[in-house]
């Protein structure tokens, strides 16, 4: 797995879908502060990285969840993605909605998901889990059963972790925060200097100051 992480690290700098900014933060629609941004959408724009992830996801999910029968997206992000992911596993694709929609039917979950169905979320990235959770939440109230989420990154912050656990949702990911800050390190996309900032800024990503 740790291959993996690198392999994935490497090629996200590469496109510069994650951008390291210690001295000149990010504000994040949360309104954290921070000098760590990832953006895996940007990954829809380069076919064979696209292909990779799509069948990295893929096969994560075929190893650890071999009964699956559905894939569901997390909206927006993980629409594309997990479409990507349900098409090369020849399974049905539902995504849901951060809340239902105000008008038409009112659906929060898109698709045809039926009650005891099995079913795989995908997520492009995992901050501190809410929406990621809520997706999940949905799809336990419409009578199927997670038995999983993969996502492309995570973070790792420990209220993810907690909130994951306590769901009882197993998450796996290709890649996450430390692989990310290795591979910038040995590529100089960030000096060691660096690092000190990053790691303080993820033990307390809400009260952080630059």
């Amino acid at each position: 797995m740790e291959a993996l992480e690198k392999i994935v690290a490497e090629k996200l700098l590469q496109i510069k879908a994650v951008k390291l900014q210690p001295s000149n933060p990010f504000t994040w629609a949360s309104g954290w502060k921070s000098p760590f941004y990832c953006d895996n959408r940007k990954t829809l724009s380069y076919p064979r990285l696209r292909a990779f992830i799509k069948l990295e996801l893929a096969r994560l999910i075929l190893e650890k969840y071999p009964d699956v029968e559905v894939v569901a997206g997390v909206a927006t992000g993980a629409i594309p993605q997990g479409a990507l992911v349900a098409d090369a596993l020849g399974l049905p694709f539902v995504y849901v909605r951060p809340k239902p929609k105000d008008h038409g039917l009112e659906n929060m979950i898109e698709g045809d998901l039926k009650p005891r169905q099995k079913v795989v979320v995908v997520e492009d990235l995992i901050s501190t889990g809410g929406s990621s959770l809520k997706a999940v939440e949905a799809i336990r109230n419409n009578g199927a059963e997670v038995l999983g989420m993969v996502a492309i990154f995570t973070y790792g912050f420990p209220e993810a972790r907690t909130r994951f656990a306590e769901a009882g949702v197993q998450l796996t990911t290709l890649c996450n925060y430390e692989a990310i800050i290795r591979e910038a390190v040995a590529t100089s996309y960030i000096t060691e200097a660096d690092v000190a900032t990053l790691n303080e800024w993820r033990k307390s990503p809400s009260t952080w100051k630059a």
